[in-house]
């Protein structure tokens, strides 16, 4: 498993994961003999700086915390990337420093925060509160909110909303999804949406590529691993047009591109499949180091270069 891989698992994971916590102090209160959320609030601290890729937005981490005796779970975050008009806040509050408020309203309900910034970094408490009619608007969707599951690491209502809050999950969302005919869809399915920007729009974009039968989980991990129509089409200029999925999921971990291929095809290694290219890149096998290999007679066959490069490398831990 490449660092990639790895790391792209461990994301994965975390953003399910990172949906289990509740911060600061709860006060909630049920209608009588019913789950429908009246009043909730959350509030807990947060802390923000410029987004790191485009410092014309920000980005804010929202700490939850249990404290009950029977929850262990600790310090959870989730953060986002906001546009500054999201929040009513600008660019040069950030730079200039000083006291800060902050207010937005999504569909699951509204987070209003106050707080400093200085030298570029801010931290705060905000409040949540939530929109019980959101929870019913959804469930008539066939999306439960109140559901709860036997893992011990389920979430409860509030930190549901609060996760959708972040992320905007809508019920134009949830429409478009049913729309698209997924099949089965929870709650954790329009987080992973939301996040991925999976759409009814891209699962269209990935069908007129020659996908049709991709399942949600197909997309998510496209979007994952930046499988595009135009990746799709690089593939068939590559040759590989009729490849399957998983195996353009393997070109895009192990950086397969077009210029790749042609350099290896140039040096001699005409008939290869994206299985001989993965192999060629885990070994970092070039075109230099085929044109090598064939001048010293090993046969122009992926495996007896991979084999030639392992006793290379072998050679090298001999002399150190």
């Amino acid at each position: 498993m490449t660092n990639r891989t790895l790391m792209v698992s461990i994301f994965t994971l975390a953003l399910i994961a990172s949906i289990t916590g509740i911060a600061g102090v709860l006060t909630l209160s049920l209608v009588p003999g019913s789950r429908v959320l009246a009043q909730a609030v959350i509030t807990g601290e947060w802390k923000g700086s410029l987004a790191k890729k485009d410092d014309s937005k920000i980005n804010l981490n929202f700490e939850m915390r249990r404290n009950t005796d029977s929850d262990k779970w600790g310090e959870h975050t989730i953060g986002h990337t906001f546009e500054f008009s999201e929040l009513g806040l600008t660019r040069e509050q950030v730079l200039k420093g000083g006291p800060v408020t902050f207010r937005f309203t999504r569909e699951a309900g509204t987070i209003e925060g106050e707080g400093n910034f200085q030298n570029e970094k801010g931290s705060g408490t905000y409040r949540f509160t939530p929109n019980s009619g959101f929870v019913s608007a959804m469930k008539s969707r066939g999306f439960d909110f109140e559901k709860e599951s036997n893992s011990k690491h389920e979430s409860r209502l509030e930190e549901r909303l609060f996760t959708a809050a972040i992320l905007n999950v809508t019920t134009h969302l949830a429409d478009d999804l049913l729309s698209a005919n997924f099949g089965q869809l929870d709650v954790g399915d329009l987080f992973k949406a939301a996040i991925f920007k999976i759409d009814s729009a891209f699962m269209r974009e990935m069908k007129a590529t020659g996908f049709p039968n991709l399942s949600f989980n197909d997309l998510v991990k496209a979007r994952i691993f930046h499988i595009d129509a135009n990746f799709v089409r690089q593939a068939a200029q590559m040759g590989f047009g009729k490849e399957g999925f998983q195996s353009l999921v393997k070109m895009s971990i192990f950086k397969v591109t077009p210029e790749f291929v042609a350099e290896v095809r140039d040096a001699g290694l005409n008939d290869i499949s994206v299985q001989d290219v993965v192999k060629l890149r885990i070994f970092h096998i070039d075109g230099d180091f085929i044109r090598k290999a064939k001048a010293d007679g090993v046969p122009l066959e992926v495996q007896q270069l991979v084999k030639r490069k392992m006793g290379v490398q072998r050679s090298s831990r001999r002399v150190i």
